[in-house]
């Protein structure tokens, strides 16, 4: 495995200047929703997805009302629109290999506007399992070391002995790669040694990387661009090497 979803730290980096608040809000509110349906319950001590969808929420700031409904909704103390997590595998520009994750009240529909999306921009769809062999799931720690706060080779040291199984960098960002069941801990780790961890969750990590010419590479970063503007998909992972 040598690296992060190139387009999940892109997305990470975007999302904190994202003025579209209401729409990071009613898509984050899907995934506290079904955190809280899928995962056990409305109680984040027990419900370990609904933990980590709650701390996502707050790094976004979406106000706390808006997190217990999204709980209540999931729960079905209030009555919503009824959800449920799609996984779409596909290729992209230059054979590049994709994972979407989403939630949607209808699947049929997103697959559609999924599926037309990638036509539109040089990709299709792949048949379940073709893609998904290419990744492994992995707890994915993301630490923003911009202001130069710890030397990278100190933050590496301590990522390590924090449990780390894996970390890459690209930039001044690192990440962290850990088995899933580790997350919390990991993480509980880092936060003891005083490191500002940017986000955490379970991610899709290429084994491989590959590399695609410039043109191809700015293909893929427009479909991501569009993938990312529909209304169901969450997550998108990718093999393509920066």
């Amino acid at each position: 495995m040598s690296g992060h979803s190139h387009w999940a730290s892109i997305k990470h980096k975007k999302g904190t200047a994202d003025e579209k608040r209401g729409k990071a809000f009613s898509k984050m509110a899907r995934v506290v929703s079904i955190a809280a349906k899928e995962g056990g319950g409305s109680d984040p001590d027990s419900n370990y997805k609904l933990r980590i969808a709650i701390e996502q929420a707050k790094e976004i700031n979406m106000p706390k009302d808006n997190i217990e409904r999204a709980i209540k909704k999931g729960t079905g103390e209030l009555t919503g629109e009824k959800l449920e997590s799609v996984t779409f595998e596909a290729y992209g520009p230059g054979r590049i290999a994709i994972i979407i994750e989403g939630i949607t009240d209808n699947k049929n529909r997103s697959l559609g506007e999924v599926k037309q999306i990638l036509n539109q921009h040089n990709g299709k769809l792949a048949g379940g399992g073709s893609v998904k062999w290419l990744f492994e799931r992995k707890g994915a720690i993301i630490v923003n070391n911009e202001e130069k706060t710890t030397d990278k080779e100190d933050l590496e040291l301590i990522a390590i002995e924090a449990g780390a199984e894996d970390i890459y960098w690209h930039d001044d960002i690192l990440d962290i790669y850990t088995k899933p069941e580790e997350l919390e801990k990991v993480k509980k780790n880092l936060e003891e040694k005083e490191i500002k961890i940017d986000s955490a969750s379970l991610d899709w990590a290429a084994k491989e990387m590959i590399e695609v010419e410039e043109k191809e590479k700015q293909a893929c970063q427009k479909l991501f661009e569009a993938l990312d503007e529909n209304d169901a998909v969450q997550d998108i992972y990718s093999n393509l090497k920066l």
